[in-house]
């Protein structure tokens, strides 16, 4: 077996959400939506914006089922955190891209056909001034390959409780956390080339961005860059009947 499927959350996981779950409850108040649509066994893909080092932590506290993200492979260079951030669930991802990324996502991929939840934040990194910036298209590859829906989940509040250069929280804060209806990915039949994977990324961060009312961005957050620019698309769910989807809309920036 590879080491790839050794990766992700495990039994750890749920013990902290047992006991740390109730605890947060208690420091901060949180206004939770949308958690009903996902399913309750399965494969599924979460997509969050991303504004604080928060987002991923208070999304794993409140869901009801293990998830696994992918973060900074930064981690791993401290004692603080190589060890206790794998076992809750993290993938750590070299940024820098090549055959480092890709391993990450090779471990991903294992997490979602043992039938998981796998987050990733598609803008790439926190967004420094709140804005909601330009998708990477890595969840709709995963999720066009695994043929698995992604959720798009809005994130509210957390900037507040910790900026993103603040070292600690804020207690007695509000989090609101919206998780809207699935992308469908199901209609490209396990194919998709770059134009595929830009309209599906276009559509969820066009639905993150009704989420949350975020300004959005048609630039990336990140250094690195996609050659295929475009706006976001109208959204295509799964709970839709019938119609075909509008396609995304490409051009210059």
């Amino acid at each position: 077996m590879t080491a790839s499927a050794h990766q992700g959350a495990s039994a750890l996981q749920d013990r902290t959400r047992t006991v740390a779950a109730p605890i947060a409850q208690r420091l901060w108040r949180f206004h939770l939506e949308g958690f009903d649509r996902l399913p309750a066994i399965g494969a599924a893909i979460l997509c969050p914006n991303h504004v604080s080092f928060l987002d991923s932590a208070f999304l794993m506290l409140m869901l009801p089922r293990r998830i696994s993200f992918v973060g900074k492979a930064e981690y791993m260079d401290s004692w603080k955190t190589k060890y206790l951030f794998p076992a809750l669930g993290m993938i750590p991802i070299d940024r820098s891209g090549g055959s480092r990324s890709t391993a990450a996502l090779d471990a991903a991929e294992a997490v979602l056909r043992r039938g998981e939840l796998f987050g990733i934040f598609p803008e790439g990194t926190r967004s420094r001034d709140g804005s909601l910036y330009k998708g990477h298209t890595g969840a709709a590859r995963l999720a066009v390959k695994v043929r698995c829906p992604i959720f798009p989940v809005g994130v509210i509040g957390t900037r507040e409780i910790q900026p993103p250069d603040a070292k600690l929280p804020k207690l007695r804060g509000h989090c609101t956390i919206r998780i809207g209806r699935p992308v469908d990915t199901a209609r490209h039949d396990g194919r998709g080339d770059r134009l595929v994977y830009r309209q599906i990324t276009d559509e969820v961060m066009f639905e993150i961005r009704e989420l949350t009312g975020q300004q959005y961005r048609d630039v990336y957050a990140t250094k690195k860059s996609e050659s295929l620019p475009s706006e976001p698309a109208r959204v295509a769910h799964l709970d839709d009947a019938g119609e075909a989807p509008e396609p995304a809309l490409s051009g210059s920036r």
